[in-house]
């Protein structure tokens, strides 16, 4: 019996992440959208550890270049990820009365 190659295994792993991740993002109800996008955002910073160390324990300059490209990347992931979130956010904040100048005051309208 052959052993199967540790690259086979791996690219069947990763098939199978994209196609769950695929089905449980898509059939998310909009309104968990946020903490969907908080949660990403939280595997996201696990990533950048994962990177830190893949490129602080290789020893050739190859995997270091790879692994600094991968705590670049998912630190920009990250930041936009929060943006996003809180721009999301704001969008369920009530809005408050608009003011209305009376004599070069500023007053709440409806009072």
């Amino acid at each position: 019996m052959e052993v199967i190659n540790h690259t086979v295994i791996n690219l069947i792993i990763f098939v199978l992440a994209i196609y769950v991740g695929y089905h449980v993002v898509w059939n998310v109800t909009p309104a968990l959208h946020t903490p969907l996008m908080a949660v990403t955002n939280a595997i996201s910073a696990i990533v950048i550890v994962g990177a830190m160390l893949a490129a602080g324990l290789t020893v050739g300059s190859t995997g270091k270049l790879f692994g600094t490209v991968a705590v670049a990347l998912a630190a920009v992931n990250v930041f936009g990820g929060f943006l996003v979130t809180r721009r999301m956010l704001e969008m369920f904040r009530k809005k408050e009365p608009k003011k209305k100048a009376v004599h070069g005051i500023a007053v709440k309208e409806g009072v």
